[in-house]
């Protein structure tokens, strides 16, 4: 029997403590009209547009934090499955590998176990997210000019760990009984980077077939 969603997503397997968004902000307004909006039953093609009148830097920033949630949730969830024995590389099977590279420790791209390309990534995007510069949280502060090229490459790192669940630990969320929970994240996803081009869809391909079965 499938065990019920508050039991398989735990806070305790939060693979990262939550971002949250400060009450009384006009983020914290869209991210409650977000949340509304996708528990209602709409359609998630039209949960994914920007509303009338609201800020697209706004939106992308309140959708770019609520997946890091979600899928560091994901993660976290099936992260004690994933260890350096059974994932001695960050993969999506036998064509697709992901070496990380950021910069400062790791300066040329470089081949890592999945758990430890998840704890660079997660720190990575908890650094960017918590930065005043890249995300503003104070009334009147502009975004900065290069804000959504900062979020499409956020939202692709997020997509491996996609890439990731799917191809390799899919059975483990099978046998949670969540696959319909990370399916739903995972079309919210999908819609969201479509609606605003937010990722080259080249690098979709790795879940090409899964796309086209959980998204049409």
């Amino acid at each position: 029997m499938a065990l019920c969603l508050g039991q398989v997503f735990s806070k305790d397997k939060t693979f990262r403590p939550r971002k949250r968004f400060e009450p009384g902000t006009q983020r914290f307004e869209l991210y409650k009209k977000a949340q509304a909006s996708l528990k209602s039953g709409l359609d998630l093609r039209k949960v994914v547009q920007l509303p009338e009148g609201e800020n697209i830097n706004d939106w992308i920033a309140v959708h770019v934090v609520d997946f890091f949630n979600r899928i560091n949730l994901i993660y976290g969830t099936v992260s004690e499955y994933c260890t350096e024995r059974t994932c001695p590389i960050m993969s999506g099977g036998l064509r697709y590998e992901y070496r990380w590279q950021d910069g400062d420790d790791y300066k040329k791209p470089t081949k890592l176990p999945a758990l430890k390309y998840m704890n660079l990534l997660m720190d990575w995007i908890e650094s960017l997210i918590n930065n005043e510069d890249i995300f503003p949280t104070r009334v009147g502060v502009p975004f900065p000019k290069n804000f959504q090229q900062v979020c499409k490459k956020i939202l692709s790192r997020l997509f491996r760990v996609f890439v990731h669940v799917y191809i390799h630990h899919f059975d483990s969320v099978c046998s949670m009984g969540a696959e319909a929970h990370i399916n739903t994240c995972y079309k919210h996803y999908y819609f969201f980077i479509s609606e605003f081009n937010l990722i080259d869809h080249s690098e979709l391909e790795p879940l090409k077939e899964m796309t086209e079965k959980i998204c049409n």
